[in-house]
């Protein structure tokens, strides 16, 4: 959950255990926010099962897909897939009332080309994703877990890295943004370490157009506060 808002899956996918990196927090659950997550939920809606997923079925066509995980509360990601039609986006979130108005600003908008998981991702990319099956994956601001004693519940720890490069196509991208300094250079540091994965750039990323600053991005740059971008593609074959 943000703050801000491979194979033909004959072979068996690989297990083992993890830490969750979120918690089931509470908040406000608008009415609308209820009525479009009952209402689109069973058309979008991406049921977890310990089986590989089949995009062209999910989608009904051929595209470019995307990951996005921690959508917060969907502003980010409902632009994202307006703006690029021509690719396919499955966005995981567990927070409901994110959920729910994902499900809303998707339905006003008319917008075909998302599918929502709501489940620990990590369970979703291990057990749902076949190997070499996304052009790219989104992590915009996952809780940065602050407090050293909770550092091993963030999200971006080596084996999940390991379990998102192998789920790249040769070229596909890894894009992350935080705003906590930190966990920016624990980023980079276990990015810069996974063999499959090479650095866009020399160290951080200047924010590409691509990724839309976010109301809690925009808050934050009036406090002072800094934003880093990391930018990684799995490498092509030799």
């Amino acid at each position: 959950m943000t703050r801000d808002g491979e194979g033909t899956g004959e072979a068996a996918l690989p297990t083992y255990g993890h830490i969750r990196s979120f918690v089931r927090r509470g908040g406000r659950f608008s009415a609308a926010q209820e009525r479009y997550l009952q209402e689109m939920m069973p058309k979008i809606g991406v049921p977890y099962r310990k089986e590989a997923l089949d995009f062209s079925l999910l989608f009904g066509r051929e595209a470019k897909r995307i990951l996005e995980i921690g959508c917060g509360m969907g502003d980010t990601t409902a632009r994202i897939a307006r703006e690029n039609p021509d690719k396919d986006y499955l966005g995981v979130e567990v927070h409901t009332p994110g959920v729910g108005n994902l499900c809303k600003l998707l339905a006003e908008e008319g917008l075909t080309n998302v599918r929502i998981a709501q489940h620990d991702a990590v369970e979703v990319v291990r057990d749902m994703l076949p190997e070499n099956s996304l052009s790219g994956v989104h992590i915009f601001f996952p809780d940065p877990w602050p407090k050293k004693r909770h550092h091993k519940r963030r999200l971006l720890q080596p084996p999940f890295v390991a379990l998102l490069a192998s789920r790249l196509v040769a070229g596909g991208y890894l894009h992350c943004a935080t705003d906590w300094e930190e966990y920016a250079e624990h980023m980079l540091a276990t990015l810069s370490v996974e063999p499959l994965l090479i650095n866009g750039a020399e160290s951080f990323a200047l924010r590409p157009s691509s990724r839309p600053l976010t109301r809690f991005e925009n808050r934050g740059v009036r406090l002072g506060h800094g934003v880093w971008d990391l930018f990684f593609i799995r490498k092509t074959e030799s």
